[in-house]
């Protein structure tokens, strides 16, 4: 399970610390461009989630630490930190004890450095109970938040009665790009304010574990790639995510991840290169 993830143009590099993976399952990751950090640990138990996926496509998550629990700033971690394009805090880790300081030495490195830090929400009950430390990440560090409805409420202290566009602008305040997830009824993108609606992408739901990572890869893909159409950026990560929902589990298949790359560079010829005509003038690139 990763616990910091760094996107580069060219690769992913995901550290697992502390957490011992069989050589069969290191070997399909690295053929996924992923790389490990740190030697596994050979006396710890290796961390597990359980996901149980209902017959209309919802999931729960049961999640055993392991030795995963344990997060250091070692030489390796901040050694790849300061080489990379954008990097990614998971929420989930504000629940393990005393990581609060590794992630803020990890993304004043970032900062340094000229890196994007994104951070995903995560989960409600994880944002009510370190409501502190997620602003402490978010309201000082983030360039691009990534929440869904509910999430993106409970970091607003908003009720279940706002809306989801309501929460987005106002997050927009404070992290210069935010992304919004709402299910089948779509998502949103904003910026300083304003919010862009992205409609969502048709599918025949399967499973719902990794939507909103898929999601997510959209949006960073778009912003590697230099991409400053709003409106591209999340139709392109609300096709990714509907992809995944579409299928039993959330790998992208490779000749699925081609087309889509494909689609979205077509798309991209005949769109604007501005946000303008979404939310001002302002650009992505202003990241």
């Amino acid at each position: 399970m990763p616990l910091v993830a760094a996107a580069c143009s060219s690769e992913m590099a995901i550290r697992f610390t502390s957490h011992y993976l069989h050589d069969k399952t290191r070997a399909k990751l690295h053929r996924a461009n992923v790389n490990f950090l740190s030697e596994p640990i050979k006396d710890g138990t290796t961390g597990t989630v359980i996901v149980l996926t209902t017959p209309d496509a919802q999931r729960t998550m049961l999640a055993y630490q392991g030795t995963s629990s344990t997060i250091n700033y070692d030489s390796c971690l901040a050694g790849i930190v300061s080489k990379t394009n954008i990097f990614v805090v998971e929420g989930y880790l504000f629940e393990l004890p005393d990581t609060i300081k590794t992630i803020i030495r990890a993304c004043e490195e970032a900062r340094r450095s000229g890196a994007l830090i994104a951070v995903t929400a995560s989960d409600v009950s994880c944002i009510e109970r370190h409501y502190d430390d997620y602003w402490e990440i978010v309201g000082n560090y983030a360039d691009i938040l990534f929440a869904n409805s509910d999430e993106a409420r409970a970091l607003c202290h908003f009720s279940s009665k706002e809306s989801p566009i309501s929460a987005t602008r106002y997050l927009s305040h404070f992290v210069p790009l935010v992304s919004v997830t709402d299910g089948p009824k779509g998502s949103y993108i904003g910026v300083k304010g304003e919010a862009v609606y992205i409609p969502p992408s048709p599918c025949v739901p399967v499973d719902t574990c990794g939507a909103g990572d898929a999601y997510a890869s959209g949006v960073l893909y778009g912003i590697l790639r230099g991409v400053s159409d709003l409106k591209g950026m999340g139709t392109l990560a609300a096709r990714i995510a509907a992809t995944v929902v579409g299928q039993q589990g959330t790998r992208l298949r490779v000749q699925d991840a081609v087309d889509l790359a494909e689609s979205f560079a077509f798309n991209l010829k005949g769109s604007s290169s501005s946000v303008s005509s979404d939310v001002g003038s302002d650009h992505i690139s202003s990241l």
